[in-house]
């Protein structure tokens, strides 16, 4: 299960790089290559379970609970990184160089 949620996310997250493809602003890559990066390592471990006698699927709950954990986990290092990088620049604009804060609304 673990394999068919990550490749599902990694799926959508291919489709949506693909629509935003010309600019990459909020670096949608970098979020396909960790799922399809997860769904290879998913492939991998169903063929060695294959090889061990067991099933290329589990179709447990646990397995799918895991497979949503990896999927999150995934999309919380992709936001982490797009918030340290700042392609908007909305926090240099609130944080001046001076290390002097600027909270005022902006209209």
């Amino acid at each position: 299960m673990c394999l068919l949620i990550t490749l599902a996310a990694a799926v959508v997250s291919t489709v949506v790089w693909y629509a935003m493809a010309p600019k990459d602003l909020y670096k949608v890559s970098i979020l396909c290559l960790m799922y399809w990066g997860a769904s290879l390592m998913w492939l991998v471990d169903g063929f060695y379970s294959v090889a061990a006698g067991g099933p290329f699927l589990d179709l447990s709950a646990n397995d799918a609970l895991l497979g949503f954990t990896v999927v999150l986990c995934g999309l919380a290092a992709w936001v982490l990184l797009l918030l340290c990088r700042d392609p908007k620049k909305v926090f240099r604009s609130v944080f001046r160089s001076d290390g002097s804060a600027d909270f005022r609304r902006r209209s």
